[in-house]
């Protein structure tokens, strides 16, 4: 929770775009791998009598008929390799989760969600208690304790079919169960808040945000080593803790006395807004990086929903 640089909100939520776009194609790479079918392996060595595992295999909707009997009645990597996809969605959602509980609180009131997914105190009625993100928040812990707890059956199993991985079952739904429920959730919060522009900010400048940019600047243009950029920053930061003023504040002779070289351009780019168009790198937090991505994901996302629709 310490003051790092500005980036916009766009660019935060992006970050989670990324993060849920891996976690479908994990998903998405799993089915691809493991949609096998075991039908037709027997008890563990395989079968004497004529049958057809491609034919059956398709009937099933599996993809082909798994390639050795032996690992195909010993195996749960299709729960396991499942299961974790999931926890890492989990992660990222719980993660997601904390954030909007944060979000939400009084110090910062970046975000508001409405009664629909927050609730009073019996108590205290002053409270909004970001429930939905609590829980999903919690939920996280349950799946990725399935994958532990499958983990744990397993490890210790030689070759063939054990009674033990009749254990499988319970985690996997119970985890299917409540990452559904984690992913509807978050989707209703997200399109439920609306959000402080004006309070972000306020908060977006403060903390000495843009002294990396100060940094950046004495290295691109007084061509000094980035150490001692770091060290005059530094300095230049102690001097307005001092004065309990930004840095923008600071004026142009106390700056000089930390490094003569400085000159009036140094205040271009201790705003807010400076610093952010300054990030202009791909990936960076730059609005017009931010807006391509934006409609990168958006293409794509409206393209897979008519691909589906046909």
């Amino acid at each position: 929770l310490q003051t790092a640089q500005p980036v916009t909100f766009g660019h935060h939520l992006l970050a989670y775009v990324e993060m849920l776009a891996r976690d479908r194609g994990r998903l998405t790479d799993a089915r691809r791998r493991l949609n096998e079918s075991p039908l037709g392996s027997a008890a563990l060595a395989g079968t004497s009598f004529p049958i057809d595992r491609e034919m059956t295999a398709r009937a099933l909707g599996f993809d082909r008929p798994t390639a050795n009997s032996l690992d195909a009645v010993s195996d749960r990597d299709f729960a396991l390799e499942y299961l974790s996809a999931l926890s890492i969605m989990a992660v990222h959602l719980s993660r997601l989760a904390e954030e909007i509980v944060i979000w939400c609180s009084a110090p910062f009131s970046f975000i508001r969600l409405s009664d629909a997914f927050t609730t009073g105190s019996s108590i205290m009625p002053q409270k909004r208690n970001p429930d939905a993100a609590e829980l999903v928040r919690a939920k996280g812990g349950r799946i990725t304790g399935a994958l532990v707890g499958l983990l744990t059956v397993m490890k210790g199993l030689p070759l063939a079919y054990a009674k033990d991985m009749q254990e499988d079952k319970e985690p996997v739904f119970a985890a299917t169960d409540a990452a559904a429920l984690s992913l509807a959730a978050m989707d209703g919060m997200i399109r439920d808040l609306s959000v402080n522009a004006e309070q972000m900010r306020a908060y977006a400048g403060s903390g000495f945000s843009t002294a990396t940019d100060l940094a950046d600047w004495l290295v691109r243009v007084l061509k000094v080593p980035f150490r001692t950029a770091h060290h005059v920053t530094g300095r230049l930061v102690g001097r307005a803790e001092a004065r309990g003023v930004g840095l923008a504040d600071l004026t142009l002779e106390e700056m000089q006395a930390e490094e003569p070289g400085i000159t009036d351009d140094i205040f271009s780019v201790l705003d807010v807004d400076s610093s952010i168009a300054s990030r202009t790198s791909f990936g960076g937090t730059a609005s017009d990086n931010v807006r391509a991505q934006s409609a990168r994901w958006l293409d794509t996302l409206e393209a897979e929903t008519v691909g589906a629709e046909k």
